[in-house]
């Protein structure tokens, strides 16, 4: 985005010159923000802005919006223009927000130059960022509200973090700026651009995000370790409300079994009709397990969608790759398993109650909570909402909370969702 080429003084009477000759039926409301934009970042050009794409504001533009807000506060009271062009730049379009990624105390920063000017956040906080003309320190403020503070640029957590590995905790090195600046047959393969190696390796800081209003995710993404229950949770929503929820019939290249029809459990295609689609892109992900090939087709996603639900599937982690698009909107849901005590108990009750008929071995429970703790290492940046399954009755009634909360509260979701 081009730095703007004017003094916020004279972005800002260009803007209220530009309202105030508008016809008198002509609001702030009707105007378009992509003009107001275009006006900001280039006053003298805006009549040759053409198809411009709306954007956040971003680096020198986020600084110029806030300094027209100072200059406009004095006009407001006596100027409609300027009350609605000061309401219009506080608009989630004029402002850069972003989810963090990372736990951040500056109480522990080596690195920053002012301990107490520092601004302490959670990972899956929201924050507003008003400043990032210094290559190693951005000011910033909660959105819900506080003072504003410096916290670690994307560049200089990079650089840190490219020095550690991604399972292990942050150990500060020296100063890194100066001043303010059993075996199985089934075998998966996952049709994603990045492979498990990138995963492991990327690194996620910050993101980008946009406030929208209440709306319906397209679908619900149930991720999580083998046994931890995303099946036991996924059935539950498709009885509670078969109006409102439904899922994908899984393709596989067996022959039907006498008593199978097709579309009932299982959608059937021949071998190679199945290869060509994997290979053209067609499946979300797929696999073989003894000798026979399993799927999930994209276009079946869009089918359950295109009936008015919510299409809830069930899928591997690296599949969010895919799904995390506007296409798809998904309300992604981690399902934790519990400490390993805790699932030993759960898995003896279950025997006791005639739920399940295999004792799970101690190795057996301690890989699923491992395998729970490496997705979430790994993905915990896809997750909107993590439950921990100590109690199937207690998940499912968080499940079902979280998903009607979308028709009422606004949410936070990626920035390319929404531009």
């Amino acid at each position: 985005m081009p730095v703007a080429s004017a003094s916020s003084d004279s972005a800002m009477h260009q803007v209220l010159d530009t309202l105030s000759d508008s016809t008198s039926s002509t609001t702030a409301n009707d105007l378009d923000l992509i003009f107001l934009k275009g006006i900001m970042e280039n006053p003298v050009a805006h009549e040759k802005m053409e198809e411009t794409k709306l954007e956040a504001v971003r680096d020198n533009n986020v600084e110029l919006v806030q300094e027209i807000l100072r200059d406009l506060t004095p006009l407001t009271h006596r100027s409609k223009a300027a009350d609605e062009l000061a309401r219009i730049l506080k608009e989630p379009h004029f402002q850069a927000f972003v989810k963090c990624h990372f736990d951040y105390d500056p109480i522990h920063d080596n690195l920053i130059p002012c301990k107490e000017a520092g601004l302490k956040f959670n990972s899956g906080d929201i924050l507003q960022i008003f400043n990032q003309e210094d290559l190693n320190w951005w000011q910033a403020c909660h959105v819900e509200g506080g003072s504003a503070g410096l916290i670690p640029s994307q560049l200089l957590e990079e650089k840190r973090k490219a020095f550690v590995k991604r399972d292990l905790e942050f150990a500060a090195a020296g100063p890194l700026c100066a001043g303010m600046g059993g075996k199985k047959k089934k075998k998966m393969m996952y049709l994603t651009t990045k492979n498990a190696e990138f995963d492991r390796h990327e690194l996620l800081i910050y993101e980008e995000v946009a406030k929208m209003p209440p709306f319906r995710r397209k679908t619900l993404v149930l991720i999580g370790a083998q046994g931890v229950g995303r099946r036991s949770l996924k059935n539950k929503l498709l009885v509670s409300d078969p109006q409102r929820y439904g899922t994908t019939v899984p393709y596989t290249s067996r022959k039907p079994k006498v008593d199978e029809k097709d579309g009932q459990m299982y959608l059937f295609m021949s071998r190679s009709e199945m290869e060509s689609d994997i290979k053209n892109g067609r499946f979300l992900e797929h696999g073989e397990y003894d000798g026979n090939l399993y799927g999930t087709k994209i276009n079946s996603i869009h089918e359950v969608v295109e009936t008015g639900k919510v299409c809830i599937l069930d899928v591997n982690p690296q599949a969010l790759k895919i799904l995390r698009t506007a296409e798809f909107l998904p309300y992604v849901v981690f399902i934790e398993a519990p400490d390993f005590e805790v699932l030993k108990a759960m898995n003896r009750s279950a025997i006791e109650a005639g739920v399940v008929t295999k004792q799970l071995t101690d190795s057996e429970l301690k890989r699923t909570v491992e395998e729970s703790a490496r997705i979430q290492r790994a993905y915990g940046h896809y997750f909107d909402l993590t439950i921990i399954n100590d109690n199937l009755e207690n998940a499912f009634r968080k499940l079902k909370g979280a998903l009607e909360k979308q028709g009422v509260e606004q949410q936070w979701v990626p920035v390319s969702w929404v531009f």
